[in-house]
């Protein structure tokens, strides 16, 4: 697995650089070498936060946490992570490595662990038409509904882009791209 990891506001010691490396080890055995993992440390006023995003073949894993220390919120994440892989296992034993993910689950602490979803449930489906709008107008839209997210076209490019309410209250953009 690639490793790349970035400090916003911060500088990062090398000493929290090898213990990031050594906590996302643990994901090896699962991901193969191609995939890629991004370690994003920011810090603001006494609070700091670690995202990790790890992508391979399509499939995208992302957890952040806010805490004091960054070494906390890096166990966090580490953990929130490892929730994701158990509570998706059966989901993603067509796309990993066949027989990894067992192991990895059997040496987890399954004191925590969620129960284990078979089938996701979709309990209801819309159609709408979809305006051209620029992302401006979405977002206000959006906020008329009082949605988390809001579906439009968008009117300069023609693809069908998605506007987002972030957890800190600022909004994301979600603008599809050909791999």
């Amino acid at each position: 697995m690639k490793i790349t990891i970035t400090g916003r506001k911060v500088t990062l010691h090398n000493h929290f650089k090898e213990l990031v490396e050594k906590k996302l080890s643990k994901f090896n055995r699962i991901f193969g070498e191609d995939a890629v993992a991004n370690v994003t440390v920011t810090m603001e006023k006494n609070r700091q936060t670690v995202e990790v995003t790890i992508r391979q073949g399509g499939m995208v894993y992302r957890a952040e946490n806010t805490s004091l220390e960054m070494n906390d919120a890096l166990d966090e994440v580490i953990a929130a992570l490892g929730r994701q892989i158990r509570k998706n296992k059966t989901r993603l034993e067509k796309k990993v490595r066949s027989g990894v993910l067992d192991d990895f689950i059997a040496q987890e602490d399954v004191a925590a662990e969620e129960p284990e979803e078979t089938e996701y449930q979709i309990v209801r489906s819309k159609h709408f038409p979809v305006k051209p709008l620029d992302a401006e107008e979405a977002i206000l839209q959006m906020n008329m509904v009082g949605h988390q997210f809001y579906m439009y076209r968008n009117a300069s490019t023609g693809e069908i882009n998605v506007v987002y309410r972030r957890k800190d209250g600022t909004y994301g953009l979600l603008e599809p791209e050909v791999e």
